[in-house]
């Protein structure tokens, strides 16, 4: 039997600062992931914001941080773009394209300079709720071993089955996960390659497609769906981008990402007894943009020193650990229902009614790339809008 304060079960972004932060303020701290390499395969964009790493104290790295990022380029179905560049507008969420294999690596190693102990190629299999602890049974190198926590922080990706074996309802509604999919390519044509492009419309039905660079002709070329809402795969909404975009059709794919992106919003239940969840697991991603690497790492943080102070104070009761879910609703509440709000009403729109406003947007000067600005940009141009997002603003 291993023993220990505080176990986080996933090894990504989220759950390594949440055992970063839990070790530096004192905690007995083990995190484990079910891989073998940290950080691989990879399932995200890889986008991150410059902002977003600041106030999470972490210093930037070459090794990690591949691309500057210096605009962003919108483009409507019909091929209508709206170029935002920085330097005539402010844009917060600009920053790096990462290397998520290397910094996904980088933060655990973090976490285990903070203090914490990390275990790879270790499974949980099994939860075990005993009075005051969790009892976990995990597949470490083919042997069978238990893990003793006071508290458990649930880091295991948008399926999360910990948060279920503890009885929480984390589960998203179909309606509400992305199932995105993206080619690493070479030979990509981009007109800039600083430039995150993003293709809306039925290109990518309730999501959107993406070419991010990595490199002059390397970049991320992906999209997300809603499976509803369509009847092809997102497998095949990607092959017939790929083939009709002008940027990709000389390119060549050196690897494939798959994954799920829960865009309905943070969980209602993210915390019990002796349970936290953090990330991709507890819904903490942008119902708008599908981004949820500084988000999951924000609330990690939060989950890792409320766990630790829970442990000093020998109190491990949800009533106790409810702390986490107010910090987080007062850290990404009312971002979470605007973005989700505005998602629902790009979703509802025609091809046409994306191609008037790229159109009426070609006149439209913008101070700063947010979502606030981007509503009062929307409702200046569409009537539609007004009735659907006017209280927003």
């Amino acid at each position: 039997m291993i023993t220990t304060d505080i176990l986080v079960i996933g090894a990504g972004p989220a759950g390594s600062i949440a055992a970063k932060h839990a070790a530096l303020n004192g905690a007995n701290v083990l995190l484990i992931d079910r891989k073998s390499e940290i950080g691989a395969p990879k399932r995200c964009a890889e986008g991150v914001s410059i902002e977003g790493l600041k106030k999470l104290g972490i210093e930037t790295s070459p090794r990690w941080a591949v691309k500057d990022i210096e605009g962003i380029r919108l483009v409507a179905p019909n091929g209508t773009d709206v170029w935002l560049n920085d330097d005539t507008i402010e844009l917060p969420e600009a920053g790096y394209i990462l290397e998520r294999k290397v910094f996904d690596k980088h933060m655990a190693m973090d976490a285990g300079r903070a203090g914490a102990q990390i275990k790879i190629k270790t499974l949980a299999k099994e939860i075990i709720k005993k009075e005051d602890h969790y009892v976990v049974i995990c597949e470490h190198l083919g042997e069978l071993i238990e893990i003793k926590a006071n508290i458990i922080i649930a880091a295991d990706g948008p399926e999360s089955r910990i948060a279920r074996l503890a009885g929480l309802k984390t589960g998203t509604k179909i309606k509400d996960m992305e199932s995105g999919i993206q080619f690493e390519m070479c030979n990509v044509e981009m007109t800039n390659p600083n430039v995150l492009e993003f293709y809306f419309g039925s290109v990518a039905p309730g999501g959107y497609a993406w070419i991010f660079p990595k490199g002059e002709d390397i970049a991320n070329v992906g999209l997300a769906v809603i499976p509803t809402d369509t009847d092809k795969t997102a497998y095949q909404h990607l092959l017939d981008f790929v083939a009709n975009c002008p940027a990709t059709q000389n390119a060549q794919a050196v690897e494939l990402n798959v994954g799920g992106d829960p865009v309905g919003g943070v969980h209602k239940h993210i915390s019990g007894d002796n349970i936290l969840v953090v990330g991709d697991a507890a819904g903490q991603v942008n119902p708008l943009t599908g981004g949820g690497i500084i988000s999951g790492m924000t609330c990690g943080k939060i989950a890792g020193e409320v766990a630790a102070n829970a442990i000093k104070e020998e109190n491990y009761s949800s009533k106790r650990l409810y702390e986490y879910d107010k910090l987080v609703d007062d850290e990404l509440g009312e971002k979470m229902k605007k973005y989700s709000k505005t998602r629902d009403y790009l979703a509802s729109l025609s091809d046409k009614e994306l191609d008037s406003i790229a159109v009426a947007f070609q006149d439209v000067e913008f101070e700063e790339v947010s979502t606030t600005e981007l509503i009062k940009k929307l409702v200046k141009v569409s009537p539609k809008a007004l009735l659907k997002l006017g209280k927003l603003i």
